[in-house]
Order: structure tokens, then C-alpha cells, then sequence
């Protein structure tokens, strides 16, 4: 399967480490592995996605495997929802392939094509060079750069994506696969920050031209050190809400212990 030209959406075709369209725009592999589809003009600034800071603390949290269940739940799903053979799976706001690569790692005896893509260049960069079963690119998800009717399916754990993309690229039956926080996601954190907590809405995402097929949500406690505490919060969207004391004693704490709360669902697209 081959990536469209970002700026013509003309199929690009690989000649050795270039991607280049029949208008001639050309775009390079980079030495890590990945190609980067973000036009200049697209970026909203000099370096899109998390900030370098926030970046590291979810690469150390994740590899404490504190959402490995999560990653695992989906992994079944992908498992379970895409084509036997040669599934083809787009995980949009991939970060740095966490769960990208394990994905693939579980449906390489499919002949599975895992595409991970991101805005963040830092992140896909990291991403490429540890996780080669995975072809990665820097873009935008405002206009995925694939070709209608070309993916089995896309992931998006936390990740926007407009309805119309997820219609033109997917493939008549194939699924949309989303992960959202429940109800009670990561309730002590916010408690400790807030002044009375609103537990998150756990309505459905009505996507246009899919059809809700499987709803599951995971709920588990999660043991974590005060050090992997600070980090879960930094990669929160609240985190410029809890105060310096807060902080303090979160980094300082030896255990605090906190929930996680995922649905995940399952759409079909319509025919």
C-alpha cells in the first residue's frame, strides 16, 4: 500500500529512500525509517505535537506498563476485528508505537501492514528507529494520506479524526477502533486537584457512516511509585491545574494509588 502525495494526493511512489508523486513532490525517508508527510505550511508551529517534557514522561510511564491491559484489550480487538489475512491497521496519534508495535508484533503471522502516524516529528522519530515492524509518518489526521477504500481499519486512542477521513480511507465493512476515558479515569488524581470531580461522560461517539458494533470498559487500580505518579500527570491535560505543593508531594509519595477507566468500542463501517 502506498501514501498519498500530501499536498496533490497523488499516489507516491518509492524509489529508493524518496516518495515522489507524478508531479514531482518529493519527500525522503529519514535514516530512522520514517517519511515525513507534514508540508511546511500545514504546521501550526515549529514543532507540532507534545512538548519535549511531556513526551518523556509518557515514554517512562508507558514502559512501566501501568496501561498494559489497556494495550492488550485492544490488541484482542484488533485481533479479533480485522481480516485474517493481510490486515491492514492505521493507528493515527501513534506517539511513540507503544501500542503501535505490539499491535503488529500480534498480527505479523497475518502478514498484517501496521501504519502508525503522528504530527509530532520527535515522537515518530523515536518511534521508527525502536519499532521497525512499523511503517511510521509525520501527518496530519485533518488529511490522512492514504488512499479511499485502503485500510482494514484505524485505531484512535484519544485521537481525533474527522468522520469524512475515516469514510473516505476505510474499506467498505472495515472498523474504527477507539479508546476514550470512563467514568472514573484517573478519579484520585483529578480529586486531589479539583474542587468536586465530573466524572467523565461515557456517552458513545456517534461517527457518521459507522455503526457502534462492541462496546467493553476496563477498570482496574493501578499501584504506582510517587515518581511514576508525577509523570501520569504530566502527561494529563490538568496538569497545569495541580500546584507546586501538589507536586511536590505527589514525587515525594512513596505509593499513591490510582484508577484507570478505558471504554473501548468497536464501529462497523456502513455499506
Amino acid at each position: 500500500m502506498t501514501y498519498l502525495c500530501p499536498l496533490c494526493h497523488q499516489p507516491l511512489s518509492q524509489h529508493d529512500r524518496t516518495f515522489k508523486c507524478e508531479k514531482n513532490h518529493q519527500f525522503d525517508l529519514a535514516k530512522e525509517g520514517y517519511v515525513n508527510l507534514m508540508p511546511a505550511h500545514h504546521k501550526r508551529s515549529k514543532d507540532p505535537g507534545d512538548n519535549k517534557e511531556m513526551m518523556q514522561a509518557r515514554r517512562r510511564f508507558l514502559e512501566g506498563n501501568h496501561y498494559d491491559p489497556m494495550r492488550q484489550a485492544v490488541v484482542a480487538l484488533c485481533s479479533s476485528y480485522l481480516p485474517d489475512t493481510d490486515p491492514s491497521l492505521l493507528d493515527i496519534g501513534c506517539g511513540e508505537g507503544y501500542y503501535t508495535n505490539e499491535i503488529a508484533l500480534n498480527l505479523q503471522n497475518k502478514n498484517g501492514a501496521i501504519f502508525g502516524l503522528d504530527i509530532s516529528k520527535i515522537a515518530i522519530k523515536y518511534a521508527a528507529k525502536r519499532y521497525p515492524a512499523v511503517d511510521f509518518s509525520v501527518a496530519s489526521s485533518h488529511r490522512l494520506p492514504f488512499a479511499e477504500n485502503s485500510l482494514d481499519g484505524i485505531l484512535r486512542i484519544y485521537a481525533p479524526c474527522k468522520a469524512e477521513e475515516l469514510q473516505r480511507t476505510i474499506k467498505d465493512n472495515g472498523v474504527v477502533i477507539t479508546v476514550t476515558p470512563a467514568n472514573r479515569h484517573l478519579y484520585q488524581l483529578r480529586d486531589a486537584i479539583y474542587d468536586g470531580v465530573r466524572l467523565h461522560d461515557e456517552d458513545p461517539e456517534v461517527i457518521e457512516g459507522f455503526t457502534l458494533e462492541h462496546q467493553e470498559q476496563l477498570n482496574y487500580m493501578m499501584e504506582l511509585s510517587g515518581s511514576d505518579a508525577f509523570d501520569l500527570l504530566q502527561m494529563t491535560p490538568f496538569a497545569w491545574k495541580a500546584s507546586e505543593e501538589f507536586k511536590r508531594q505527589l514525587t515525594d509519595a512513596e505509593q499513591f494509588n490510582c484508577e484507570a477507566d478505558f471504554m473501548l468500542r468497536v464501529y462497523r463501517k456502513q455499506i
